[in-house]
């Protein structure tokens, strides 16, 4: 019964001011029958099908993703762009990745590993876990019988050879050659080729005939001799470079016996070349080139070629260009390019703008690491992002990153196992500390707790996935 005051109050009161809402009262109910009011905020994975990343964010679901499993049905092609300021955790991403990726028997990597440590590319402790030597690309030790790659290796094809030649030119002179200093190099390259049969030939072979062309290259063209060694005298200059100066020794002589292009790791370390200086695009031409004539093959092998430092190579146009028809490969031959880039402003406002457009448009996947928040916003509007994906981006933490995947948006925390931790962190000299600071002792060990769960979870995957591969190849 209510008392009648209150029920002339409420009459009073709601003739003033309109009916008041009544009260609910609270209802009690089982997580399943809630699981239908609250609905899930988190956007469908990627399926389970390829190696664990790490856990959703948002649903804790875990993250798997795969470019050759996922290509045709989610993926429109397989190539990945990953993005962040440095210390974010890019290369321990890329470290698990590659590590992860060969526990599949028919997958292979190559690394173009710009960045040293310790006097040696940060990829060398990962080298060493897999029994595998880098390929150690250093001008001071090629003098000393170092490492060497041959631009007219005879595994390269001859328009392969002539290709890479006039790229090596173009990214030197920084622009593209013209019609006769082309002609004087296609005239030596032919007359190098067919007069030496006996040995490999060699750069220096070419450089001599461009200073010392033959009376018959000239009479081919109804031309003055004179004029063909005019024409040729700039490309030998430029070629010159790589066989008497600075970066001598790597490239002007036969490619160094017992390269295994059949390893599931191939590592070039480039990390003794100055990668602000015009030998880091000359290096990744020739590479390029040669990996393509050398490397990928139609054998049903899954191909991963992963580029550190990647605006060296962007920034260049012909460069860019050289890579852009590599790219075309992941279609026809299955290789996935994956790109390290710091900023995307790096390559979208660099001197290949076009070529660079063309590369980030060929990349389905693209993920992002903490960035400033105007970064953030220029990030987003060349990707494409959504708003709440851009807002984000300043405030991810270390080994966080926005995931977009031919539009699936995540946002993920990258695991790291105890067995991978030692090979993966590149950051040493920063990080570690004579005198331990032992005054957060137990907020560590309950952070080091948090984390050991959640790696054990990526353990278990990766022993299921060891267990399957031979079932779960594509």
């Amino acid at each position: 019964m209510r008392d009648p005051l209150s029920a002339l109050t409420e009459t009073f009161t709601s003739f003033l001011f309109g009916k008041v809402e009544t009260t609910r009262l609270p209802v009690r109910t089982s997580t399943g029958q809630a699981q239908a009011v609250y609905l899930p905020t988190a956007a469908p994975g990627l399926g389970d099908s390829g190696v664990i990343i790490g856990r959703e964010v948002y649903s804790g679901k875990g993250y798997i993703y795969d470019p050759f499993q996922l290509y045709g049905q989610q993926l429109p092609a397989p190539h990945w762009l990953v993005l962040g300021e440095s210390g974010n955790g890019k290369s321990a991403l890329e470290k698990t990745y590659v590590l992860r990726q060969l526990r599949f028997r028919d997958r292979q990597v190559v690394v173009l590993d710009a960045q040293g440590e310790d006097g040696v590319g940060e990829w060398n402790l990962i080298a060493q876990e897999l029994g595998i030597t880098p390929i150690r690309l250093d001008p001071t030790a090629a003098l000393d019988m170092g490492i060497r790659l041959n631009p007219l290796d005879p595994a390269i094809t001859t328009t392969g050879q002539l290709a890479l030649l006039r790229t090596i030119i173009e990214v030197a002179m920084g622009h593209g050659l013209d019609e006769r200093s082309g002609f004087a190099l296609k005239v030596a390259h032919v007359y190098v080729n067919e007069t030496i049969t006996t040995r490999q030939p060699v750069l220096t072979d070419i450089v001599e005939q461009l200073r010392h062309p033959e009376p018959e290259s000239a009479e081919a063209m109804n031309v003055a001799l004179d004029d063909v060694r005019a024409w040729g005298l700039d490309v030998a200059l430029v070629l010159d470079r790589l066989v008497d100066g600075d970066l001598r020794g790597m490239f002007d002589g036969p490619t160094t016996v017992g390269i295994d292009l059949d390893a599931p790791l191939i590592v070039f370390d480039l990390s003794h070349i100055d990668r602000n200086s015009i030998a880091m695009p000359i290096l990744m031409a020739i590479v390029g080139v040669w990996l393509e004539h050398t490397w990928i093959r139609p054998d049903r092998k899954k191909r991963i070629f992963l580029v550190e430092e990647a605006w060296h190579i962007i920034n260049s146009p012909f460069v860019a260009q050289l890579f852009q028809r590599l790219l075309k490969f992941g279609r026809r031959l299955g290789l996935s390019f994956v790109a390290v880039v710091h900023h995307l402003s790096d390559v979208v406002d660099g001197a290949a703008a076009k070529e660079a457009a063309a590369i980030l448009k060929m990349a389905s996947t693209r993920t992002i690491y903490a960035q400033k928040a105007d970064e953030a916003r220029a990030t987003g509007r060349v990707l494409g992002l959504p708003r709440w994906a851009v807002e984000i981006i300043p405030s991810l933490s270390p080994g966080i990153a926005v995931w977009d995947v031919n539009g699936n948006v995540q946002v993920v925390k990258h695991l790291i196992t105890e067995t991978e931790r030692p090979l993966v962190f590149t950051d040493r000299a920063m990080t570690e500390s004579s005198t331990p600071d032992l005054s957060d002792d137990a907020l560590r060990a309950a952070e080091l707790e948090a984390e050991e769960r959640a790696a054990a979870f990526v353990e278990q995957h990766l022993s299921d996935l060891d267990d399957s591969s031979e079932s779960t190849v594509a």
